[in-house]
């Protein structure tokens, strides 16, 4: 399992990263700060993967949904959450989608340039 429980923690990069995209230009967060943002960013998680693991054995589903992470917010007094987390779940949908299609464009590319004529040879003399 964990042997540390600083081991449960969001990466500090993509904390201070957020902190820094929040706040205005010339604002700063102590070290102390950001430490107790980390934790309470990564309990949060926890509390939430928790949550929604529990909805989803009563719905008998052992995979965790994008829809049963929406349910659980909602439950736990977050709804305000949920629309903002609804446009973005359908723009990475979208993004996947699109990046699908795109690979899947340049395999049949490929496929149409490697299958095209057959180039004979010239025999050497």
């Amino acid at each position: 399992m964990v042997e540390r429980i600083e081991d449960l923690n969001l990466p500090n990069a993509v904390i201070s990263r957020l902190i820094k995209d929040a706040l205005p230009d010339g604002a700063n967060v102590s070290k102390e700060g950001r430490a107790a943002i980390t934790r309470s960013a990564s309990v949060f998680a926890i509390f939430l993967t928790s949550s929604a693991t529990a909805l989803a054995h009563q719905q008998n589903h052992k995979t965790i949904t994008a829809r049963d992470i929406l349910e659980t917010l909602t439950q736990l007094d977050f709804e305000s959450f949920v629309p903002s987390l609804q446009q973005d779940l359908e723009v990475y949908r979208q993004m996947v989608k699109n990046k699908k299609e795109s690979k899947a464009s340049k395999k049949e590319a490929n496929a149409d340039i490697s299958s095209g004529p057959a180039v004979a040879e010239v025999p050497s003399e």
